[in-house]
């Protein structure tokens, strides 16, 4: 990474730097179950493969600090296995998806639980039914797919200028 000159010696280049530092995951995922989880607008989300039906999939989420639980289909129909305080099958492997990913420390944290030693982070949420629009997450869910339909190239793609694959160079 090239250093910003004015950057003060004690501070990090990477603090100074116009690319976001990555974090590796903490344990590999597999991907066909739950292909896209996220942090992102106030609630753990993501995206869930149906256990029954190839072409279907759920838009889990839990919201941070009220444990709302949201669970719906891609076509917004909702999960008939998420009761009242009960998370349903896509939502537990959301958040099993999301501890590996991002550590449960770190999730914990994001959606203001305290699990103790050695519990489930599931066990501990008290959340009730609160829907939580889909769209916008599986809209972006699609979108990160067409990057992977794409030929490899060295050329620049502009919607990816901000990621920071190649930096070292």
């Amino acid at each position: 990474m090239v250093s910003n000159p004015n950057t003060e010696p004690d501070q990090l280049a990477w603090e100074s730097a116009s690319v976001v530092r990555v974090l590796p995951a903490v344990a590999p995922r597999k991907l066909n179950k739950v292909p896209f989880v996220e942090l992102a607008d106030g609630r753990l989300q993501g995206v869930v493969s149906s256990g029954s039906d190839i072409s279907r999939v759920y838009v889990a989420s839990v919201t941070a600090g009220t444990h709302g639980l949201s669970c719906s289909t891609n076509n917004n129909r909702p999960c008939g296995g998420l009761n009242q305080g009960w998370c349903c099958k896509h939502l537990d492997a959301l958040i099993e998806e999301a501890v590996l990913q991002y550590g449960q420390d770190r999730v914990a944290r994001f959606l203001r639980v305290e699990v103790p030693e050695g519990g489930r982070l599931a066990g501990c949420l008290n959340g009730s039914r609160d829907p939580a629009p889909a769209a916008a997450v599986f809209s972006r869910f699609l979108r990160h797919l067409t990057y992977l339909e794409l030929p490899g190239s060295a050329t620049p793609i502009p919607e990816l200028q901000w990621f920071p694959a190649g930096v070292g160079r």
